[in-house]
């Protein structure tokens, strides 16, 4: 790797984190509140809230059952006021 290419390579990720960086975070944040919502709809009746009837669910279940255990662990974790979003600085 030449001097220019690390130069290039120390520029483009110095404007990622000046311009992409935050809103890369917030694309993350509200994938994973879609992801959320959706799971809920779909498997809530394993936390005792049927939205839709088992039959769907159990129709999805091979397509979403690697997902499973990470969104019971994020829905049942216990959270404290204030937890659900970071602080972020827009327009400071």
């Amino acid at each position: 790797m030449t001097e220019r290419e690390r130069f290039g390579r120390k520029v483009r990720e110095f404007l990622y984190g000046m311009f992409g960086y935050e809103h890369a975070q917030q694309a993350l944040e509200l994938r994973q509140s879609m992801e959320t919502l959706f799971m809920l709809v779909t498997f809530g009746d394993m936390l005792g809230l049927p939205i839709l009837p088992p039959y769907y669910a159990l129709r999805i279940l091979p397509h979403a059952a690697a997902l499973v255990p990470a969104w019971k662990r994020r829905v049942m974790r216990e959270r404290w006021l204030g937890d659900d979003h970071e602080h972020h600085l827009h327009g400071v």
